[in-house]
């Protein structure tokens, strides 16, 4: 399947200035020369006329680059069709290539190649998904660090040591009768569990950093949910009206907040509904909640509490939420001390307080901790979840050791830690995680 030319256009859809069809295999020259009027030269742009073959019908003036292997993205031949960016010609050229031998491209399968021909390891290949899908500038800075292989490293360095201490005490299983030179496994093995767990105390942060905060913004009707929404976005974008109830079903909108992606949903007031439309507005606020990361939950200050705040109070039990007391000139602090929750006093209408909400929504989210810009992160629930599971595998591995239990219990832990750590970069990936993880990818990619 691997030996196969493949072809995709590597551009959005839609019109642009320019679109661009990509080929990579081995007959990736020989069909882009049939179709092109010039002569193509390595790693030259050469302009010139793509020409169907058999009508002589010329498709699109373009320019082409031809890069030969293995100093390619994915090491194999690699001819790129910048068109111009419409979809028709993008289409016709795609066509022609595909008539000439070519075979259209999975998801993901240009970087794929690039990974399965040993470029870059898995967790660079995530990475590039996560430079195209970067929200912030701060992700987009986690995204190229992993792109540039910062965190294949230190996991790459835990992994050789431990492939040193498998080794000896394999040695050791297999030859017992001789003299296999002592080696101090216990520092190693503490240094490596040392390493993860580094990894592992800011990988909430990380994933926070990549894939945003899924935020509820709730109360009853008229509280100013729509109004801090706009204030937030620093634009006119929900309806605000002072009759309650304006607001019939959910909105999101992303905002950046000291490099964190919030996505912001502002949700119908949650009240006893007296139609079939309230009904259903009130029913995919409470899924807006379920669904969500964090609640900002909204209270007018200016009134006391209702039982429908309380009521909703309830509901949020279980949630990570921040109180913004909205009105907070007219604010009735007493009441609000009774809610289990850190507060920020705020006006929507006159900003006052917003820089403090900001400030509280970050701190909730990355649990007060300073990420520093050069702070190297893990942004996947995948890795952490595989580190975790490395470094239970040694922990296990360490109390074998101390409870001096044959170096066959050691072994099969550090077996097991190897293989979750492989999961990151690729040495012990299955056929089944890597579709999961390039379907993920579009299909020019």
């Amino acid at each position: 399947m691997y030996q196969d030319t493949i072809a995709a256009i590597s551009t959005p859809i839609g019109e642009g200035g320019i679109g661009i069809v990509r080929l990579s295999g081995k007959d990736s020259l020989p069909i882009a020369q049939g179709l092109f009027d010039r002569q193509l030269q390595n790693r030259r742009l050469v302009h010139g006329h793509i020409v169907d073959p058999d009508s002589g019908e010329v498709i699109d003036e373009v320019l082409v680059a031809y890069m030969k292997a293995p100093h390619t993205y994915t090491r194999e031949d690699i001819v790129e069709i910048d068109c111009h960016g419409g979809p028709l010609p993008l289409q016709r050229v795609l066509g022609l290539a595909l008539r000439c031998g070519a075979r259209v491209a999975n998801p993901g399968e240009f970087t794929l190649r690039a990974f399965l021909n040993g470029r870059i390891d898995l967790a660079q290949a995530e990475s590039v998904l996560d430079v195209i899908q970067s929200k912030t500038q701060a992700s987009l800075r986690l995204a190229v660090q992993g792109l540039g292989g910062k965190l294949s490293e230190p996991i790459k360095e835990v992994r050789r040591s431990l492939m040193d201490i498998l080794a000896y005490l394999t040695a050791r299983i297999d030859f017992p009768e001789d003299e296999v030179e002592e080696q101090d496994v216990k520092e190693p093995l503490e240094k490596a569990q040392a390493t993860l767990q580094n990894l592992i105390a800011n990988a909430d942060a990380g994933i926070v950093y990549r894939q945003g905060v899924r935020t509820a913004i709730v109360g009853r009707p008229n509280v100013g949910k729509s109004s801090l929404l706009n204030r937030l976005l620093r634009q006119s974008r929900a309806i605000v009206t002072p009759i309650p109830g304006t607001t019939r079903d959910t909105l999101e909108e992303t905002v950046n907040l000291k490099g964190v992606p919030f996505i912001l949903i502002d949700t119908a007031g949650i009240m006893k509904s007296v139609n079939v439309v309230e009904a259903l507005a009130v029913e995919r606020s409470r899924k807006a909640i379920e669904q969500a990361d964090f609640v900002l939950f909204v209270i007018d200050a200016s009134e006391p509490l209702a039982k429908s705040d309380k009521e909703l109070t309830d509901f949020l039990a279980e949630k990570t939420a921040l109180v913004v007391a909205n009105k907070c000139d007219l604010l009735r602090q007493a009441e609000l001390d009774e809610l289990p929750w850190l507060q920020v006093s705020t006006s929507a209408l006159t900003g006052e307080g917003l820089e403090e909400l900001e400030n509280a929504m970050v701190n909730s989210v990355l649990g007060g901790k300073i990420v520093t810009s050069d702070a190297l992160l893990v942004t996947s629930p995948r890795h952490k979840e595989a580190l975790q599971r490395a470094k239970r595998h040694l922990a296990h591995a360490g109390t074998a050791i101390e409870e001096k239990l044959p170096d066959d219990f050691v072994t099969i832990d550090l077996t097991a830690a190897l293989n979750a750590l492989g999961e990151i970069t690729g040495e012990t990936v299955t056929d089944e995680l890597l579709d999961t993880i390039f379907s993920r990818f579009c299909i020019g990619k």
